[in-house]
This record gives C-alpha cells, structure tokens and sequence, in this order.
C-alpha cells in the first residue's frame, strides 16, 4: 500500500483512536479502528496484520504485572468453544476475496452500532445462548478481529469485573497468536517496518486510554451511542465504496 502524506497522517490518528479505544473499553478497537482504516485504503487483510502486532505488543505489556488478577477457570472454560469457530474464521479471512471480507466488515460492524444507538444489550442468561455467542464471537474474530462485543457479552456474565479486563487482555493475545501464525504459515504480506513504526503512535492513545477508563466506564452508554451513529456513516460510505469497486 502506498498512501500520500495526508493519509499517512489520518492513519496515524487511526491508531491513536485504537490505542485509546482498546485501553480506554478494554476491547473495540478493530470494531471501531478497522472500518476507518479501510476508507483510507486497503482491505481487511491488509490491516488486520498491523492490528494483530499492536493487539499482541500492548496486551502482552498490560499482562506483565496482571496475570493473577484473570479467570483462568473461565477462561479455560470458554476456550472449546471459541477456539475452533475462530479457526474456521481465520480459513474463511485468507481465502475469500478482498472484496467480500469488507462487506462482512462494515456488515458486522453496523449491526454493533444499530446495537450501541439503540442501546441494546447482548446478553446470555442461558447457558445455550453463551456457547453461541462463543462460537459467533470467535468466528467473526477469526474473519476481522471484530468478535470481542459477543465475547465480551458471555465474560461479563460469568467472571469478577475487577478479573475482566485482564482476562479479556489474555483472550485477545491468545486469539491474535492464532490469526498472527496462520498469516505467517500462508505467507500473508506484513509490512513489519510501518506495525513498528505505528506502535509509539498507537502508545499515546493507549495511555490516553488508561487515564480515561474509568470516565469511559461510568458513561458507557452516552459513549456508544454517540460511537454507534459515527461508525453508521462510516460504514455506509465504506459500502458504497466497495459496492462501487464491483
């Protein structure tokens, strides 16, 4: 990918907004960086690498000190039934078209915003209803990084909210492990020199995002719904350009 200095500069602010949105919830930032990313240029596959170095790179560093404070019980627990969806997810990212793997992005990514304006909350009362959001949230995980919102629906049901971050931060690395080693099997491009050179970037709005995450928290729902209609125009300007591309 070749950008001008312009866009060079918007995705910097991209990452900046990553960082800050992946400390600042604990989760989102593909849902709410890769859309963005995607109008500037490039598809999915082209991101999700970056992304992926950044997730292992800030989760690993947020871990060092944390790792007694996770739910191991449930982590494990959940882990069958996220694992071999997020496989298949992965399969179906590296082998349909470019094309196709951004509509299923901005697809995705407008059904969590309709759900964030409308303030409707994924819930998972039943035991059933938990597995299958596992097994959705670690499909769409597989194809964009996109699953944490089901994933995080079932953690927030079943473990401490003073384990959650923390064990939410070892699911992210274990997944982004998978996704990471199956491009590097299939030889997947990775431009290693531009994830580097994003990480000083992406820190600041990580750090920006631990300084906020307890206001984010308390606001949750005025911050998601003003999210929520923001990543509605995004998407559909990304879908037009897209469907303009066929």
């Amino acid at each position: 990918m070749v950008f001008s200095s312009f866009e060079i500069v918007f995705i910097a602010l991209i990452f900046v907004w990553i960082g800050f949105v992946r400390t600042g919830l604990g989760f989102g930032g593909a849902v709410l960086g890769l859309p963005l990313l995607m109008l500037v240029g490039g598809s999915p596959i082209d991101w999700l690498p970056i992304i992926g170095i950044h997730l292992l790179f800030f989760s690993g560093i947020a871990l060092v000190n944390s790792l007694k404070i996770v739910d191991w019980r449930y982590l494990k627990k959940s882990l069958p039934w996220i694992l071999p969806a997020k496989i298949i997810g992965v399969i179906g990212l590296i082998s349909l078209s470019p094309l196709i793997m951004t509509v299923i992005v901005y697809s995705i990514t407008s059904i969590y915003a309709l759900t964030w304006i409308m303030n409707i909350q994924i819930a998972s009362r039943e035991g059933w209803i938990s597995r299958i959001l596992l097994i959705l949230g670690g499909y769409i995980s597989g194809t964009s990084l996109n699953g944490a919102p089901l994933l995080v629906a079932v953690y927030m049901q079943n473990i401490e909210i003073n384990k959650l971050r923390n064990t939410l931060f070892v699911l992210w690395f274990l997944l982004v492990t998978i996704k990471m080693s199956a491009f590097l099997i299939v030889d997947v491009h990775i431009n290693w020199q531009f994830s580097l050179m994003l990480i000083p970037i992406a820190a600041l709005g990580h750090y920006i995002g631990l300084k906020v995450h307890n206001r984010i928290i308390d606001n949750d729902k005025q911050f998601k719904r003003w999210m929520g209609s923001a990543l509605i125009l995004i998407c559909m300007a990304g879908l037009s350009k897209a469907i303009f591309q066929i």
